[in-house]
């Protein structure tokens, strides 16, 4: 691994995996092994928050606060019936948890899976916090079920480079895929598709806070350290703590992450999701 993989993995997504492993760890001293989602989820969701604390503490990030950032507050999607907000991250099955929200908001007796996928990123139903004033947005944090939800980074990373780099979305496959080549080939006329190597020095080299959403670390979506989210949950590969979501598209995310370590950037993958 060459080392500027080694100066953006560090800066970048230690924090998350760092998170991950302790939250993972925290799971199994609770029950001995991971457990079944219905067993200890008040220790287990206690552990979290704990570490979490101690985690933000250290690494200095909480932060006094007049109001909400504008950017973590656009992440936010607010359910009113059921008095509950949302923090999307993309990667972390964020289509899916829309559809949800859209169909708790409007009363449908539907199935998820009916709804089109740009139909539930365009609807005007589901309200952003971001759409409020300052004192409604805290009135709701302070009243309002918080949920975050997160994934492996690594794993996420992968399965951003393979939804957006490999995919024939447009502004990804083409537009963002021609700066990449830009920047890293000799060949400026060269067709192939990124590498996963050429997206991550891409990614080396813009300031973490001007990333894309859907590789944006997801301690900057969310500031976890700063808002007290009452439910964290793992989106784990082979065992979730939801109801499986697309598992046929984590499990090739999953593979390609085990493809890259053995392959390219000699990754070592977490038991959380072996």
């Amino acid at each position: 691994m060459n080392q500027k993989v080694i100066v953006f993995l560090l800066p970048n997504f230690i924090f998350g995996i760092f998170l991950f492993g302790f939250f993972c760890k925290r799971q199994k001293n609770v029950t001995g092994a991971f457990p079944d989602p219905a067993e200890n989820w008040v220790a287990i969701q206690n552990g979290r928050k704990s570490t979490l604390a101690s985690v933000c503490l250290k690494n200095n990030l909480n932060k006094l606060k007049s109001k909400l950032d504008s950017h973590v507050a656009n992440q936010l999607f607010v359910e009113h019936k059921h008095k509950f907000i949302y923090c999307e991250v993309p990667k972390v099955g964020c289509s899916n948890w829309k559809r949800t929200i859209f169909l708790l908001q409007a009363d449908l007796n539907a199935e998820a899976s009916e709804i089109e996928h740009d139909h539930i990123h365009q609807t005007s139903l589901i309200k952003k916090l971001v759409s409020y004033p300052p004192a409604i947005q805290k009135e709701f944090l302070n009243n309002y079920t918080k949920v975050m939800f997160t994934r492996h980074p690594l794993e996420r990373l992968v399965s951003a480079y393979r939804d957006k780099l490999l995919h024939s979305e447009p502004f990804y496959s083409i537009t963002v895929a021609n700066e990449i080549r830009a920047m890293f080939r000799k060949n400026k006329n060269s067709s192939e598709k990124v590498s996963f190597q050429e997206f991550v020095n891409f990614i080396i080299a813009k300031p973490p806070n001007t990333l894309d959403i859907h590789w944006k670390p997801m301690f900057l979506l969310c500031d976890p350290c700063n808002i007290h989210y009452d439910i964290l949950v793992l989106l784990r590969q082979r065992k979730l703590e939801i109801t499986p979501i697309k598992v046929e598209a984590m499990q090739k995310d999953a593979d390609s992450l085990f493809f890259l370590n053995q392959n390219h950037l000699q990754l070592h993958a977490s038991p959380c999701f072996l």
